[in-house]
């Protein structure tokens, strides 16, 4: 096991040091990060906790998947590592958010039918 654990189902007002504190029961925390929106800089309700050894994070795993915290029961297992030129987010081949194709300037698309 990596030493790395994701951490989903976080309350969306938690910190990194609130974050950091909760696992610290569990063993030495290196790094407790949260992860946010780029624009709004939100919390996107998941994180990432680095624990010294695989033993504290496999401890972690044990102790804390499904257990509430703030409200709310954690998701906690090993972090995947992210596969390199992989597309991040729900973005389709053109760079737009929606899997409608390409944007054209014939304005947007409506149910009534083909455009004239």
């Amino acid at each position: 096991m990596v030493n790395k654990l994701y951490v989903g189902n976080l309350p969306y007002n938690c910190s990194d040091a609130e974050l950091a504190n909760h696992f610290s029961q569990q063993g030495n925390v290196q790094n407790a990060q949260i992860i946010t929106d780029r624009e709004t800089g939100r919390s996107k309700g998941f994180g990432f906790v680095e624990m010294s050894t695989d033993d504290e994070a496999q401890r972690a795993v044990a102790e804390l998947n499904g257990k509430p915290f703030m409200g709310r029961p954690l998701t906690v297992n090993e972090a995947k590592p992210r596969e390199e030129g992989a597309p991040r987010g729900p973005r389709d081949s053109y760079g737009s958010r929606d899997s409608r194709g390409p944007r054209d300037s014939r304005g947007p698309r409506d149910s009534r039918g083909p455009r004239r």
